[in-house]
């Protein structure tokens, strides 16, 4: 099963892990934490506390390892929408100050307005 696995977040194989997914396994690519609700089988946003298992505690960050004895791995937990929406996230910051291209000085070597605020 393990070979149908992926990263929840950046969606990378996790076949050369082994199950059952320890709490402080990472992804290999993107080194996100894998024991996590978002990765879960019970893990749903549109139920009470997002979790599908009745008798689970409840735990306030899905994205951090926990404990959660319910664990069982989601081979469906990547959704490519939550990478599109990040990466529209970051460019839409990279625009709104001035950084779209990874530059941080415009093409005459003047720095951006922005930065003239914390001088």
């Amino acid at each position: 099963m393990s070979d149908a696995l992926h990263c929840y977040r950046c969606g990378a194989s996790l076949a050369a892990l082994t199950l059952p997914l320890g709490r402080l396994d990472e992804c290999p690519d993107c080194h996100v934490e894998l024991h996590v609700c978002r990765m879960c089988v019970y893990f749903d946003p549109s139920v009470s506390k997002q979790c599908r298992e009745d008798d689970a505690e409840e735990v306030k960050e899905k994205a951090r390892a926990n404990f959660c004895d319910w664990f069982k791995p989601n081979p469906a937990a990547h959704d490519p929408r939550f990478k599109q929406a990040e990466a529209r996230a970051r460019d839409q910051l990279g625009a709104l100050f001035g950084e779209a291209d990874g530059a941080q000085d415009d093409d005459d070597g003047t720095a951006n307005p922005a930065e003239d605020l914390f001088r």
